[in-house]
């Protein structure tokens, strides 16, 4: 089973990351599942969301303790929380930041999506952007699949699951 834990912001997005990750797995023909935990609940405040994959039936219903992979929206939470916390031997990071961020033992991939959401979404908002990074460094989900579970998630707001999508397939293009 592979785990992965978002880490951001609340207001930036880091359930629906999780979710369309968990839709794009279940699109490739996986299982999964995705879940928020919120410790105070306010815009601001650092959140955590979840996301469990495997080719079987997933019976575990708690938070990810030991994460397989890691992906954070908001690269200020490196200062204020312990975001690597738990994080396997081997495990990656992938972090939404302009410039390259290092830790100990963690191979950490960094795309500046806070500038392609601008350029797409008209926002600095990158939680479906760093998804792209994400499918590059990992190779866990399609891009076919992230496309149609973005454009479902989006399907009744017309363009901006284009729009996100296209972010989302630049940073997998700028993601090395």
């Amino acid at each position: 089973m592979i785990e992965v834990r978002f880490h951001g912001r609340g207001g930036q997005g880091c359930v629906t990351a999780a979710e369309v990750l968990a839709m794009a797995a279940f699109f490739d023909g996986k299982k999964s599942q995705a879940f928020p935990y919120f410790g105070v609940e306010r815009t601001g405040a650092p959140v955590q969301a979840y996301c469990r994959i495997d080719d079987e039936k997933i019976k575990l219903h708690q938070q990810v303790y030991e994460p397989d992979y890691i992906v954070i929206l908001d690269n200020s939470l490196l200062d204020v929380a312990d975001v690597f916390s738990g994080l396997k031997k081997g495990g990656i990071a992938v972090i939404a930041s302009k410039e390259p961020i290092q830790h100990a033992g963690t191979k950490v991939m960094t795309v500046d999506a806070y500038e392609i959401a601008q350029k797409h979404v008209g926002r600095p908002i990158v939680n479906i952007a760093v998804l792209g990074a994400f499918a590059k460094a990992t190779g866990l989900v399609s891009l076919e699949a992230l496309e149609k579970a973005v454009l479902q998630v989006f399907e009744e707001k017309p363009g901006i699951g284009e729009k996100n999508f296209a972010a989302l397939k630049e940073c997998f293009e700028a993601t090395k």
